[in-house]
């Protein structure tokens, strides 16, 4: 098949920092390429892909993420050529958009089928967006939860995220640390995890990049304050190599968040390098992680900090079979291929 790629424009394919939608393009790209499929990458310049690449930016105007300015101009290159390569008796199969608004808003106008991936939150602000937009597009959704919360539009398939197989170290004999990822905000309970592993007498490490605003806010009253280096450690936003270290020498990654979230890549990434996860069951959680097989759901503090000191109940080599199971980049490309293969024969 011949299929249009598009990214985000915000950062490159892969991401070197944090980007979770930029990894699961990376990873389903380079398996479509691998399985004999003719792939374009519509990204930013500095993107490392097997695929034939195009773009507009040489590196991602992260500075201007989410204004409408450079989305039109990474979308509408990217649709002229799609649309110029179909008169030129040229026409991709199938355009896989990881966009937002704009590609959904225009998609009629194509020559091809899109298909989109909803990697975000379904929001009440816009619900009639979608409402208006719902024919535009086949609909792919990332978790069963996620689908449930977009009324407005008929999902095609549940594609849950991958993760890299071979990228990340798999070890059995932990450091003594628990660990906590991702980006340093309320939402993700970073406070929780702080507490409930002092209160365990076990040390934790933070690694997450901290945005201006809100969030600054919350570290510095809430996260800031405990971190003295040893017990509480933080060691902000971490390059791929460290972030990788880190998964596979923690006891256990803890994940209290305090929001419904639609997937949750760090917790694939943790399981995968045999380490469990200790989350509250909100959102995808309880179709990623497994409870008592590959991690413990809680749902206070207390509980996390009682889960803590079970994490040698759970086995490293479960965690990476479940991972191995069920988030591969084969298994993520397997269902994306069906649905390509629906769409293109017009079902």
């Amino acid at each position: 098949m011949r299929i249009a790629m598009i990214s985000p424009p915000w950062i490159s394919v892969p991401p070197r920092g944090y980007g979770g939608i930029e990894w699961v393009v990376s990873l389903l790209t380079e398996e479509l390429v691998s399985r004999g499929h003719d792939v374009t990458l519509f990204a930013t310049g500095d993107s490392v892909t097997s695929a034939e690449l195009r773009y507009v930016f040489d590196e991602g105007p992260t500075a201007l993420m989410h204004q409408a300015l450079p989305y039109s101009q990474h979308l509408g290159p990217a649709f002229a050529h799609i649309a110029g390569e179909a008169r030129a008796g040229r026409r991709y199969d199938v355009v896989h958009d990881h966009t937002a608004w704009i590609a959904l808003e225009f998609a009629p106008l194509l020559p091809t089928p899109l298909v989109h991936t909803l990697h975000g939150c379904a929001l009440d602000s816009e619900r009639e967006f979608f409402r208006a937009c719902r024919d535009n597009a086949t609909f792919v959704s990332i978790s069963e939860y996620q689908t449930r919360t977009f009324t407005e539009i008929s999902i095609s398939a549940i594609v849950h995220n991958a993760v890299d197989l071979d990228a990340y170290p798999f070890r059995e004999r932990k450091e003594d640390y628990v660990l906590s990822l991702g980006r340093i905000t309320k939402d993700k309970g970073q406070h929780l995890a702080i507490q409930a592993a002092l209160a365990a007498d076990v040390p934790i490490v933070l690694a997450g990049k901290v945005d201006p605003g809100e969030d600054t806010e919350y570290f510095d009253k809430t996260v800031s304050p405990y971190v003295d280096g040893t017990r509480v450690r933080f060691e902000g936003e971490v390059t791929e190599e460290r972030k990788h270290e880190l998964f596979a020498g923690a006891r256990a990654l803890l994940f209290p968040i305090q929001w419904d979230e639609p997937f949750g890549n760090v917790m694939i990434e943790a399981m995968v390098c045999g380490t469990p996860v200790i989350a509250t069951p909100r959102g995808a959680v309880p179709e990623v992680v497994r409870d008592g097989e590959t991690g413990f759901f809680v749902n206070d503090l207390e509980t996390l900090t009682a889960a803590i000191g079970r994490i040698d109940e759970i086995s490293a080599k479960a965690c990476r079979a479940h991972v191995e199971k069920n988030f591969s980049p084969q298994v993520m490309a397997d269902k994306y291929e069906r649905v390509f293969e629906r769409v293109a024969d017009g079902g």
